[in-house]
């Protein structure tokens, strides 16, 4: 396409230069701005591959991450990074003639053992937005509470508005057994089954066009909406699905009732074992089962687990009070002992990795209290002895009382 000396026309479209705003003219070839829009309008249109983030998908580093942020779960690390890896080498789709399935993950462990941190975790090293529920408070279309689409619009704010970063993000359902049809614990109030919901979440999990209200409130027929595809979002649902151990080992020996059965043990690792029948006696709804090929077995943490949450990991509990006592310029130390016995106590209380936050708060809540008091009298050091996590000093506490306890601690 060959232009003449003094081009004054597009070479695409023939306006002339006084009928348009701008007219680029290169070396060969002039373009109007009209044509450059136009340009860009087709562009916008063709769907492009969603990007994912420019880190490694090596499960090996993956999991090296969360290391960083969860103690132990060893094979459920492993198991959980693959399972990452692979499910956003998918949306890369680097093989354009080869269809790949999305793996969502289930997730299964006591309460505290690291569910919730390890989705999270994932998400930071991915960079994709993330959000949490809790499928209690879910419900079908139509009834009071939040429906299952509410879930993407909570993630499409928590994105930033972008369709794009919300349609590669992730969704963590918890509490997801307490949905089971037989689950004891359902609301008398509840107006919705577990069933009912299960069978709303499997076109969102499974991969569907949904139109959501930016707000994330309720969609109204004349209010803005935005449509969002499910299809490359990652959902992760997580429960301690208490009881389905029994069915595993049940199972296993193939007998529930006799004087044989050996009822009482107690065999870590039965939740490895489990299968899709397990789930489904449990009280998950087969359909739904089959949208969580992916399955990630937690274990219950031992003491040695907790006392390394305690310091070891990324932002431990007791690095985020020191910071905390330290912008009142006062040291906070623990010795060892105190630690175990913190451990010791979040054990006895079955509350997992969560506990140590609250067995924390309840040791340093009255010195959090007197931060000011301390300084008033000259203490600028805590150290938080076995004495002091069992018998914590009065909230109100005397100024003698801060004298013996705390003062002579330093």
């Amino acid at each position: 396409m060959k232009l003449t000396e003094n081009p004054d026309s597009c070479s695409f479209c023939n306006k002339h230069k006084d009928t348009v705003i701008k007219l680029i003219v290169g070396e060969d070839v002039a373009i109007c701005n009209e044509c450059v829009e136009l340009c860009e309008t087709l562009l916008v249109d063709e769907p492009a591959p969603i990007p994912v983030a420019h880190v490694s998908l090596d499960p090996r580093l993956i999991q090296q991450h969360l290391d960083q942020y969860v103690i132990g779960q060893d094979q459920a690390k492993m198991v959980l990074s693959v399972a990452i890896a692979n499910h956003y080498k998918r949306i890369r789709n680097l093989d354009k003639n080869t269809e790949i399935e999305k793996v969502n993950i289930l997730m299964l462990g006591p309460t505290g053992s690291g569910k919730t941190l390890l989705a999270r975790s994932v998400a930071r090293y991915l960079d994709v937005p993330f959000v949490i529920a809790d499928a209690t408070s879910l419900t079908e279309a139509g009834y009071v509470g939040d429906d299952v689409e509410s879930l993407i619009s909570r993630l499409y704010a928590a994105s930033g508005n972008d369709v794009e970063k919300t349609q590669r993000g992730i969704v963590f359902v918890d509490e997801i057994d307490k949905i089971s049809r037989r689950s004891e614990s359902q609301s008398i109030t509840r107006d919705v089954s577990g069933e009912g919901v299960q069978q709303a979440l499997l076109k969102l999990v499974e991969g569907t066009k949904c139109r959501i209200t930016p707000t994330g409130g309720r969609k109204h027929p004349n209010g803005e909406t935005v449509e969002i595809d499910t299809t490359n979002i990652l959902f992760i649902a997580g429960g301690a699905f208490v009881g389905l151990d029994n069915i595993v080992k049940n199972r296993i020996r193939g007998t529930s009732i006799g004087f044989q059965a050996d009822v009482s043990a107690d065999r870590p690792g039965d939740l490895d074992q489990v299968t899709p029948d397990d789930l489904v006696k449990f009280g998950m709804i087969p359909e739904f089962v089959g949208r969580f090929p992916s399955w990630v077995a937690l274990n219950e943490l031992a003491l040695s687990d907790l006392i390394l949450i305690l310091t070891e990991i990324k932002h431990s509990y007791v690095d985020q009070y020191k910071w905390l006592f330290v912008q009142d310029s006062v040291k906070l130390e623990f010795v060892q002992s105190a630690l175990e016995q913190v451990a010791k106590n979040t054990l006895k209380n079955k509350t997992g990795a969560r506990g140590l936050h609250s067995e924390l708060e309840r040791v340093l809540l009255p010195h959090m209290f007197n931060l000011a008091r301390y300084k008033e009298q000259g203490i600028d050091q805590v150290k938080i002895t076995d004495d002091l996590v069992n018998t914590p000093i009065e909230l109100k506490a005397p100024n003698e009382q801060i004298a013996r306890k705390v003062g002579n601690s330093r």
